[in-house]
């Protein structure tokens, strides 16, 4: 069976680059009926950050990504730990390390100053023959484990090809730290193990921890996972994304009135295809992905391309779930009659739900101040003298008004009839309803407003003669 992780540490809020890696673990499981499961890396206890981790579940609960089973906290797994490093001394294929840290420190420096990379001189490693130093008081050891000496380790990644590595290229690592805590590598590779993983898909960042692994997981004699590392999302400079270029908290983009199908569709083309289709729903994702298609080279953040398809989306969300939208961002207009006219209208101009909400609010927020520049463009000393015959014209058909249409109807004659030009009394109207005129079209406002509340806004910018 097919199974995948996701495995982030809460020591920082999850980012796009971290939901692109649960989401193509995720679809990958759900393409092959495996699962899907979530790590909690969380040894760091200094580091560890409880907001953080809520943000986390607060991300996969919103994009609606499901894992399978309990979540697993390695810092309530010390035992499981123990009991693998044990095993490793006991076969002898790892061993105490007495060697200290300024010890440590002076060969590092010694190795800098020969312009070599550090290696540990395995002092300490048992081998046929040798004699080991006698073992120092007071001085608690590390536990290392015995890398193989010869030969290759090679990774056979499903993006990258296979990626080989000198075995002298990995000394012997440590394994348990002298406070008994085990370190990552060996953490990770027991997990994985331990939790049936058989598919790996995470950063490429994590390549040069994977030849460690792979000798952990032979060592132990596991069963070595299919590894997928994917290139880093850059910024269009071809830079590492900082905050600036979209590098924030997952839910940052939720606050931003972004949708959650918008931002996964959006993630999952940065690095992977399906001929030049753009808009995929999540059964397709899961229908077409394959790791074997992922892009090995980096991909670039567009924030444009993310706004597109966020607009795409926002236009084919039916009233319901708009509306709902809009009262997670504080604006309920449930109530409202004409909430599916109001809806369809803003939405058409909306990239993001926080567009949407201003402007629906827009409309529905009688105008208490009108745009300046508008106002000298457009309202001329004719112009209150037209509003009062519109006005005159809309109560005189008020029974007979119940679309946006019969609007248009008994607007284009008065149009012809008084020698108007369209911005001569679609402007003045747009200010007189919004405040301003880049406001949506003013047969649709007038129906969605209502004739009443047409003429009373109408009313109040003459009277004021368009001032706040």
């Amino acid at each position: 069976m097919i199974a995948t992780r996701f495995a982030p540490s809460p020591t920082g809020y999850l980012h796009i680059g971290g939901l692109r890696t649960a989401l193509y673990s995720y679809l990958w499981a759900r393409k092959n009926g495996g699962e899907f499961r979530l790590r909690i890396e969380d040894t760091d206890q200094k580091r560890h950050n409880e907001t953080a981790l809520e943000a986390i579940f607060d991300a996969f609960s919103w994009v609606g990504l499901q894992y399978d089973g309990e979540v697993v906290f390695q810092s309530g797994r010390a035992d499981i730990y123990q009991k693998y490093i044990d095993q490793l001394l006991d076969s002898g294929k790892a061993y105490y390390c007495y060697k200290t840290k300024e010890q440590l420190a002076h060969d590092r420096e010694q190795a800098r100053q020969r312009k070599q990379t550090f290696r540990y001189d395995e002092t300490w490693r048992p081998q046929l023959g040798k004699v080991l130093p006698p073992i120092p008081k007071d001085i608690k050891p590390v536990v290392r484990i015995k890398a193989p000496k010869t030969g290759q380790i090679v990774v056979h990644d499903v993006v990258k090809g296979d990626v080989s590595f000198q075995a002298g290229e990995v000394d012997d690592f440590i394994i348990a730290r002298d406070s008994g805590e085990a370190t990552y590598n060996f953490v990770v590779a027991i997990d994985d193990a331990t939790m049936g993983i058989s598919d790996v898909i995470r950063g490429d960042d994590h390549l040069s921890n994977t030849p460690k692994q792979i000798v952990i997981y032979e060592a132990m004699g596991f069963d070595i996972p299919k590894f997928a590392h994917i290139p880093m999302i850059h910024n269009k400079n071809g830079k590492k994304l900082s905050k600036r270029d979209g590098a924030v908290d997952v839910m940052d983009y939720k606050r931003q009135g972004i949708l959650p199908e918008a931002l996964l569709n959006f993630l999952v083309r940065l690095g992977w295809s399906h001929g030049d289709q753009e808009i995929f729903t999540i059964d397709e994702m899961i229908e077409l992905f394959d790791p074997k298609n992922i892009n090995s080279s980096s991909s670039s953040f567009n924030e444009e391309k993310l706004l597109w398809l966020n607009s795409h989306y926002i236009k084919h969300s039916d009233t319901d779930r708009l509306v709902d939208e809009l009262k997670s961002l504080g604006t309920n207009i449930e109530n409202f009659k004409n909430k599916t006219a109001l809806i369809d209208l803003c939405k058409q101009r909306a990239s993001t739900t926080t567009q949407l909400r201003q402007s629906v609010k827009d409309i529905l927020n009688s105008p208490k101040e009108y745009e300046p520049k508008g106002v000298k463009k457009f309202i001329k000393d004719s112009t209150a003298d037209m509003l009062k015959s519109f006005v005159q014209l809309l109560k005189d058909h008020k029974e007979s008004i119940n679309t946006a249409q019969d609007i248009e109807a008994i607007t284009k004659p008065f149009i012809v009839e008084n020698d108007l030009k369209f911005p001569q009394i679609f402007q003045p109207i747009r200010l007189a309803l919004t405040g301003k005129t880049t406001a949506p079209a003013v047969y649709d406002m007038i129906y969605i407003l209502g004739v009443d509340e047409t003429i009373d806004r109408i009313q109040k910018a003459v009277a004021h003669n368009f001032e706040a």
